[in-house]
């Protein structure tokens, strides 16, 4: 079935702009996480023992500096905080009880901001 011309106008309208719909900028109102006063002290009280700049005395493979978080699936606050209610081989467990959410949030926002 071939359309008249305007339909045809129209359809192609449409489709060209189903295509720019993608040709946004990203989304701007998701600002990265920044390193706050509070999570500064509760990384340096609870984390920089075992992770000195963002390092990891146990295993130096698995670093806190983003690109290795990435490597890692780690890239949100929420991962963080998920890795240290559930942490792998080495890592000691913080739970709700011992570093509470909005702690862990602090700390996984100063990680984020800090180690790039």
């Amino acid at each position: 079935m071939r359309l008249p011309l305007p339909g045809r106008h129209i359809a192609a309208c449409l489709a060209v702009a189903a295509l720019l719909s993608g040709c946004t900028e990203p989304n701007k109102s998701k600002s990265p996480p920044v390193a706050s006063e509070r999570g500064a002290q509760l990384f340096k009280e609870r984390c920089a023992a075992c992770h000195p700049d963002g390092g990891n005395v146990i295993n130096p493979k698995k670093t806190l500096h983003g690109g290795v978080l990435a490597d890692h699936g780690i890239t949100t606050p929420a991962g963080i905080v998920a890795r240290m209610r559930t942490p792998g081989p080495g890592m000691t467990r913080f739970d709700q009880g011992t570093i509470p959410d909005a702690d862990a949030r602090l700390i996984a926002e100063y990680i984020l901001a800090t180690f790039r």
